[in-house]
C-alpha cells in the first residue's frame, strides 16, 4: 500500500511539478540574461558578443539535432529560415543586446516584453478587426510605456540613449514580426532545429557586419568578465532554458505557459537594481504594472483569436 501511495506522489510530481519547475527556470533565468548581457557590453561591442553567443550556441543545438539524426530542411524551407534569421537573431536578438549598452537592463527588458503590441497594430494595418480586449490592452500597455518614461524624460537629452531606446523598440518590432512569419511559414518543418540553423546564420552575419565596419575587437582582448557573461547566456538564456522551455510547453497548458513573459522583466528590473544600482522609482514600478497587465489582455484576445 505504501509503495503504491509512494509511485502515485512521484508520478504526480513528475507529471506536474517538474513542468512547473521547468516554468519557473525559464521565468527566472531568461530575465537574468539582460543582466549578463549588459555586463557583456560593457566590455566589448555589442553585436560581436550577439554573433559569438549565437555561434556557440548554434554549435551545440546543431550538434545534438545532428547526433539525433534530424532531417535537415529542404528546398524553400532554406528561405523561411533565413529570413528568420535576420528577423529574429540578427536584428531582434542583435538590437536588443546592442541597445542596453546604452540604456538600463531593467528598461531593455520592459520594451522587450511589449512586442505584442506590435502584432496588435500589424494585425490592424493588415485590416483585420481587433478584438475589444486587444484595443483596451493596447491603450493601457501605451499608458504603462508613458508612465515609465516620463521618469527618463531627461535621460532623452542624451543621444546616446535615445539610440538605444530606437533600437531596443525596432528589434521588438522585427521579433513581431519573426513571430507572425513563424506561425505562417514555420510549420512544415522542425523549429526547434531550425533555431540551431538560424543562429548559425544570424552569427555568420554579425562577424561579417562587425568585421566589415570595424567595429569589432581581437578575441584576446575580450575581458574575462565578457567571457563569463557569453558563457552564462549561451549555457542559461538558450541551451538549458530553451530546454526547459520545450519541455513546459509541451506539458503545461499554453494560458499558464505564457506567465514568463510577464515575470523576465520584473526579474530584469529588481536585479538591474541589485547588481547595477538602476533607479527603482515608483514610475517604473507602476507603469510596468500597467504595461504587464496591457500585454496580458492582448494575449489573452490573441489566444483566443488564434494568434497565440
Amino acid at each position: 500500500m505504501r509503495t503504491k501511495i509512494k509511485n502515485a506522489f512521484l508520478a504526480k510530481i513528475k507529471t506536474i511539478g517538474l513542468p512547473i519547475l521547468a516554468l519557473c527556470w525559464v521565468s527566472f533565468f531568461w530575465g537574468t540574461t539582460w543582466i549578463a548581457s549588459k555586463e557583456g557590453v560593457k566590455h566589448m561591442p555589442a553585436l560581436q558578443l550577439a554573433a559569438i553567443r549565437q555561434f556557440i550556441a548554434a554549435i551545440l543545438f546543431l550538434s545534438f539535432f545532428i547526433y539525433k539524426k534530424t532531417t535537415w530542411p529542404k528546398g524553400k524551407q532554406w528561405k523561411t529560415i533565413f529570413i528568420l534569421s535576420i528577423l529574429n537573431f540578427v536584428c531582434s536578438n542583435g538590437l536588443s543586446t546592442w541597445g542596453i549598452k546604452y540604456i538600463s537592463s531593467g528598461l531593455g527588458a520592459i520594451i522587450g516584453a511589449i512586442f505584442p503590441l506590435w502584432i496588435v497594430i500589424i494585425t490592424f494595418f493588415r485590416g483585420e478587426r481587433l478584438p475589444r480586449l486587444s484595443i483596451i490592452g493596447l491603450v493601457l500597455s501605451f499608458s504603462g510605456i508613458c508612465v515609465i518614461f516620463y521618469d527618463y524624460l531627461g535621460d532623452f537629452l542624451n543621444p546616446d540613449f535615445r539610440f538605444g531606446i530606437f533600437i531596443s523598440i525596432i528589434a521588438t518590432l522585427t521579433w513581431a514580426f519573426g513571430t507572425l512569419y513563424t506561425k505562417k511559414k514555420a510549420a512544415s518543418f522542425n523549429p526547434y532545429f531550425s533555431l540551431g540553423l538560424q543562429m548559425l546564420i544570424s552569427s555568420i552575419i554579425l562577424f561579417a557586419v562587425t568585421g566589415a565596419t570595424g567595429t569589432s575587437v581581437n578575441v584576446s582582448l575580450i575581458p574575462a568578465i565578457s567571457w563569463w557573461s557569453i558563457a552564462y547566456l549561451v549555457l542559461f538564456g538558450t541551451v538549458f532554458t530553451f530546454t526547459a522551455f520545450i519541455y513546459a510547453l509541451q506539458k503545461l497548458p499554453t494560458e499558464l505557459n505564457s506567465i514568463y513573459a510577464y515575470i523576465n522583466p520584473i526579474v530584469a528590473v529588481a536585479l538591474g537594481t541589485i547588481f547595477f544600482y538602476e533607479p527603482l522609482t515608483a514610475f517604473i514600478v507602476f507603469g510596468g504594472t500597467i504595461v504587464l497587465v496591457g500585454l496580458y489582455l492582448i494575449n489573452v484576445a490573441m489566444r483566443k483569436n488564434g494568434k497565440a
